[in-house]
C-alpha cells in the first residue's frame, strides 16, 4: 500500500511541477512579448535546431555537389560570369549578412546604363532555376555559416527594414531561412500583408515536428511548381509598405 501511495504521489508532484513550468515559460514569453524580447518556444529552438540544420545542410551539400556544379557550368555558359549572386539581407535581430545565390538574369542595361525590369533580364533559363528552387542551393553555405536556417522568414530586401511595421519587424526575431510557412501557403501568391502573418506565426512557435512538415510541403510545392509569381510581376511586387 505504501509502495502505491508513493507512486502516486511521484505522479502528482511531476504533474504540479510540469504545469509551474508551463505556467513560468507562458509567463516569461508574455514579459518577453511586452518587453519585445524574443524568448524560444522550447527546448528545440533554443538548444536543438542549430545542430539539427547543421548536419541535414552539410549532408545535403556533399550530396549535391555533382548538381551544383552542373548548374554552376550552365549558369557560365548561359548567363556568364559571376556564376553566384551575392547581395546583403537583414537577417536574425535585423543583422545583415551577404546571401548567396545561383544566379539568374543578365545584366542587361537600358541606355542610360541602368538595369533592365526584373522582367526583361530573367531568362527562360532563369525562370527555370527559379521554378525548381535550384537557384537557392548556395544557400546551404549560408546555413553552415550561421547566417540562415533551413527553416525560418525568408531574408528580404535590406530597404524594408524601415518599412516594416512593429508587428512585421518581428519576423527577425529568428533566423531566416531557405524556406518558411510563407513558402508552403502560397510562394509568391501570397499577399505581403498574409506572409508577414505567416512568418510571425512561425517564429512564435517554432517545433521540430512543425519544421519536418515545412520541408516536406516545401518538396511538393517546388514539385508542383505553384506560387512562382505574382499576378502582376515575374517574382513578387516591391513592398512599399503601409
Amino acid at each position: 500500500m505504501k509502495k502505491y501511495n508513493r507512486h502516486f504521489f511521484l505522479l502528482i508532484a511531476g504533474a504540479a511541477a510540469g504545469i509551474i513550468v508551463n505556467r513560468e515559460t507562458k509567463r516569461r514569453r508574455t514579459q518577453a512579448k511586452a518587453e519585445k524580447r524574443h524568448v524560444p518556444y522550447g527546448p528545440y529552438e533554443a538548444v536543438l535546431k542549430r545542430p539539427f540544420y547543421i548536419a541535414l545542410s552539410g549532408a545535403a551539400l556533399i550530396l549535391l555537389t555533382p548538381v551544383m556544379g552542373a548548374i554552376a557550368l550552365a549558369v557560365k555558359i548561359k548567363l556568364g560570369s559571376p556564376v553566384i549572386f551575392c547581395q546583403t539581407r537583414p537577417g536574425l535581430n535585423e543583422k545583415v549578412f551577404k546571401i548567396m545565390k545561383f544566379r539568374t538574369m543578365t545584366e542587361e542595361r537600358d541606355g542610360g546604363g541602368g538595369l533592365l525590369p526584373d522582367e526583361e533580364r530573367l531568362t527562360d533559363f532563369g525562370k527555370m532555376l527559379r521554378s525548381t528552387s535550384l537557384d537557392e542551393l548556395p544557400e546551404l553555405v549560408n546555413i553552415l555559416k550561421g547566417d540562415m536556417s533551413i527553416v525560418g522568414p525568408r531574408p528580404l530586401l535590406v530597404e524594408y527594414l524601415e518599412r516594416y511595421d512593429d508587428r512585421q519587424k518581428h519576423r527577425h526575431d529568428v533566423k531566416p531561412g531557405l524556406t518558411g510557412l510563407a513558402q508552403t501557403s502560397g510562394r509568391n501568391g501570397l499577399t505581403w500583408e498574409e506572409k508577414f502573418e505567416d512568418d510571425i506565426r512561425y517564429a512564435d512557435h517554432i517545433t521540430f515536428l512543425g519544421d519536418i512538415k515545412i520541408i516536406l510541403d516545401t518538396v511538393k510545392v517546388v514539385l508542383k511548381r505553384e506560387g512562382i509569381h505574382s499576378g502582376a510581376c515575374a517574382t513578387m511586387e516591391v513592398f512599399t509598405g503601409k
